[in-house]
């Protein structure tokens, strides 16, 4: 009997093993797979946004290419594209998660009928750059921070300076406002408070049980450094007053518009919030371009004729 009891046991415990060494796995592989989505080329996102609206402005316009080196030294692989006329106001576009640099020009044509040079830019682990797993924002945010001193180093310190982030580029836009507070201006389209939010819609589309998503966070702290959980643009607001436009597709599921007006609450100094009817994730521009140039018009109407305007909560 002592002999079975042992033999139980024994087996207990290597089923035990087993079990936990697969959900191990498990949740490093999913880790994997939420930092390393697969990213569009150059010329897959090219085509793309030829197929899906006029680009042709964009070969006319005379472009600057050059590398800024982050805060780790990492490379980043930028573009200037030059208002045709002489102009001291800029804007950096910072694209979303999987595309590259050109996933930004579908906004550039609004900046550049208001005046403003276009600054794009491939994110960490995109584009031309170097692969690397993507943090949601964190690491991100600080090479944006990295671009915007950058920029005020190569085109003057007195310039017009203002951000235009989509979902993941809006997360690193809110995200570089915790480390300076030197651009005039944000525009935030379709971005996340926190990522977890997003990741759990995503395991219950799927029918996975919760517990999943809390292993994977747990492995890609282990392996990337950072857990899910931390990955939250909403608590750099925390001391924010740089004026923000917040905008957001009504009918976005994969990150519902609640992540926007999270933000918007959490934020200080004047702020906007726009939801646009009918439009999808990271779709409200090409939905209804006559509204979005609208609305990011008239805020920049009130930015640039109030620049100082820091203090009013609007």
């Amino acid at each position: 009997m002592g002999k079975k009891k042992s033999r139980l046991k024994k087996a207990a415990i290597l089923s035990a093993g087993a079990f936990a060494a697969a959900v191990s796995g498990g949740s490093m592989v999913l880790a994997s797979v939420i930092v390393h989505g697969k990213r569009q080329t150059l010329a897959d996102a090219y085509i793309w946004q030829q197929t899906h609206y006029d680009i042709s402005w964009f070969e006319k316009i005379e472009k600057q290419a050059y590398t800024v080196l982050s805060y780790d030294g990492y490379m980043l692989h930028v573009m200037l594209c030059k208002n045709p006329e002489p102009s001291d106001k800029y804007v950096i576009l910072t694209h979303g998660y999987t595309d590259n640099r050109y996933g930004s020009l579908k906004y550039m044509q609004i900046y550049l009928d208001r005046g403003y040079n276009c600054i794009i830019y491939d994110l960490r682990g995109h584009g031309e750059n170097e692969r690397t797993w993507c943090t949601y924002g964190l690491r991100e945010g600080k090479d944006l921070y990295q671009l915007i001193r950058d920029t005020y180093v190569r085109y003057g310190k007195d310039i017009f300076l203002g951000l235009h982030g989509e979902s993941l580029g809006s997360a690193a836009a809110i995200y570089s406002l915790k480390y300076q507070q030197d651009v005039k201006f944000a525009v935030a389209d379709c971005g996340f408070s926190d990522i977890y939010n997003v990741l759990e819609g995503s395991v219950k589309h799927y029918h996975l049980p919760a517990e999943t998503l809390m292993f994977a966070s747990a492995a890609a702290k282990v392996r990337y450094g950072f857990s899910f959980k931390e990955a939250r643009p909403v608590d750099a607001l925390k001391k924010n007053q740089v004026p923000v436009c917040f905008i957001h597709g009504e009918e976005d599921k994969f990150i519902p518009p609640v992540n926007s007006t999270r933000m918007l609450q959490e934020t200080g100094g004047y702020k906007e919030l726009h939801l646009i009817p009918k439009a999808a994730h990271a779709n409200s521009v090409l939905t209804d371009r006559t509204l979005y140039t609208e609305v990011v018009g008239h805020f920049l109407d009130r930015i640039e004729n109030l620049p100082d305007e820091r203090a009013d909560e609007g």
